[in-house]
């Protein structure tokens, strides 16, 4: 596993690379934004990510990076501000640490980010990703029929059940309009359901 740490702080930066190293995950480091956007990549399985870069805000850069795909985030910050936390929630971050923090902790946390990583239902079409298991929808490249009743279960659960089949309906139109229906990403496929891709 490839973890990206953008942190400024050099000792933090040099006592997470080692921790990491130490439990045998692979890292690639940088101090800034113009480091990270030169050396992170779509290798990267996880990135620790500081919000107050010297040369640019956090929360945009994880924002950048993820144009070709989304990548798990833990974000780093030395102020406990609720509106950074929500803002990184908000595009996709998966946990929000306060320094100073326990590398125990930290290590433990990334531990859970990347096995809920390895376990989610992810459909992937042009520019759209989906994962189920989250209720997230990212526009970000293959073919994937949805079916009406394997659909209520993903994202449902055990409640499927008692949810209404026009239900689905009306998400995959308001998520059509979203979109835009010109974009011809989601189709019917009669009697089965729906379809992501061309």
């Amino acid at each position: 596993m490839v973890i990206g740490i953008i942190e400024d702080d050099n000792l933090l930066r040099k006592a997470l690379d080692t921790s990491l190293q130490n439990q045998g995950y692979t890292t690639i480091l940088a101090a800034s934004r113009k480091e990270a956007i030169k050396n992170i990549d779509s290798s990267v399985d996880l990135l620790i990510v500081d919000i107050g870069l010297p040369d640019g805000d956090g929360i945009n850069l994880y924002q950048e990076l993820q144009k070709n795909g989304r990548i798990p985030a833990i974000f780093l910050t030395a102020k406990d501000d609720e509106k950074d936390m929500l803002k990184a929630f908000d595009i996709g971050a998966d946990d929000y640490v306060v320094k100073p923090f326990s590398i125990k902790v930290l290590l433990k946390r990334i531990e859970v980010v990347l096995k809920r990583k390895s376990n989610e239902n992810v459909f992937m079409c042009g520019q759209v990703i989906l994962y189920s298991d989250r209720k997230q929808v990212f526009v970000g490249n293959q073919s994937q029929e949805l079916a009406k009743d394997s659909s209520k279960g993903n994202i449902w659960g055990i409640d499927s059940e008692f949810i209404d089949p026009n239900t689905i309906s009306v998400m995959i139109s308001r998520l059509k309009k979203k979109l835009n229906e010109s974009s011809n990403v989601i189709s019917n496929v009669f009697g089965m359901g729906y379809r992501m891709g061309d």
